[in-house]
């Protein structure tokens, strides 16, 4: 190994410690000078304009977090497709034919979560067991307020 390996990440310590000795600077220097005058609003846990109702450690459904993971998987996917944009007239017909079955799989994984229901948002009853907890007045059957 050579001997200045690490002299070439030199620069790269450098602007590590100029970023974060900037980013210290600006947060102290907002607190020094920072004009702070606390009300009833500001200090409110939402500054939305409508009035907090309920506990903020309220369970949420499940089905906010897979949404949240599939538009994120979707959202790469579709990335995917900006780089093919740019060197499609160097790929010539092979780069067409090798995107459309990239879309084409893509659609066969929308198509599987569409239809598994992972998009869907009302209450479905998928067994009578299920339906008649549901009618019951179980965690599927009581109202949202």
């Amino acid at each position: 190994m050579p001997d200045n390996y690490f002299a070439n990440y030199l620069p790269l310590l450098i602007h590590f410690l100029v970023a974060g000795a900037l980013a210290s600077a600006f947060v102290l220097l907002s607190r020094i000078i920072g004009y702070r005058k606390p009300t009833r609003a500001k200090m409110s846990p939402y500054e939305c304009g409508m009035t907090p109702v309920g506990d903020a450690r309220e369970r949420f459904s499940v089905k906010f977090y897979l949404v949240a993971m599939l538009f994120i998987l979707f959202d790469v996917e579709a990335v995917f497709l900006y780089p093919w944009a740019i060197i499609l007239r160097q790929l010539k017909m092979f780069g067409f034919w090798e995107m459309l079955v990239y879309i084409a799989i893509v659609l066969v994984g929308f198509w599987y979560i569409w239809k598994k229901g992972a998009l869907d948002w009302g209450i479905g009853v998928t067994s009578p067991q299920h339906a008649k907890f549901a009618r019951a007045g179980g965690p599927a059957g009581r109202s949202q307020r």
